[in-house]
Order: structure tokens, then sequence, then C-alpha cells
């Protein structure tokens, strides 16, 4: 049973209201998108940088000459998680402050 819009007179309010889910469904799936990718993102820059400085500090460790392993290893391995952390936060508050995030 098609129910006619009293503004539009002509319109199926049963086809506008399936053409409203449809534009919802399409812009909530591009932000659940968005954050999902946004998450991937951070999550790859924190492991890579813990990877990375650990990296450093085994190599300072097995050619530095002297005898100072595991420290260097241990110190950039903590050096990398702040860095990871940071740097998550500051990739978190930009995704924030975005306008074009919207926070329906």
């Amino acid at each position: 049973m098609a129910v006619k819009d009293p503004k539009n007179g002509s319109s199926d309010l049963n086809e506008r209201i399936a053409d409203a889910k449809k534009r919802y469904a399409r812009k909530t799936g591009n932000a659940e998108r968005l954050a999902e990718s946004q998450g991937w993102a951070v999550a790859i820059e924190f492991v890579g940088a813990v990877l990375i400085s650990t990296f450093i500090g085994w190599a300072f460790d097995q050619y530095a000459g002297f005898d100072s392993a595991p420290w260097g290893m241990i110190i950039m391995l903590l050096m990398g998680f702040a860095a990871g952390v940071r740097r998550a936060m500051q990739t978190s508050v930009q995704f924030d402050a975005d306008p074009t995030n919207d926070k329906d």
C-alpha cells in the first residue's frame, strides 16, 4: 500500500524511507571504513616504531665494541614504545579534530 506524502503529493513515502536508509548506510559505512583504516594506521605506526627502535638498540649492542648487551636494546625498546604512544596520541587528536569526521 503506497502512502502519499502531503508535502510532495505524488511521492511514495516507502520509497523515500528506503532512499533515506540507503543514504544513511552509505554515510555510516564510509565513516566506519575511515575509522577502521585510521585505527590500522595508528597500530602499524606504533608497532613499527617499537620494532625499528628495538632493532637499532640490538644493532648498537652487537657492533658497539663494548659489552653493553642487552641495555642498548632495552633502552631503545622503551624509547620506541614512548615514541609509538606519542605518535598514536598525535594521530588520534588529528582524527578527532578533522572537520570532515562526522560524529552522528
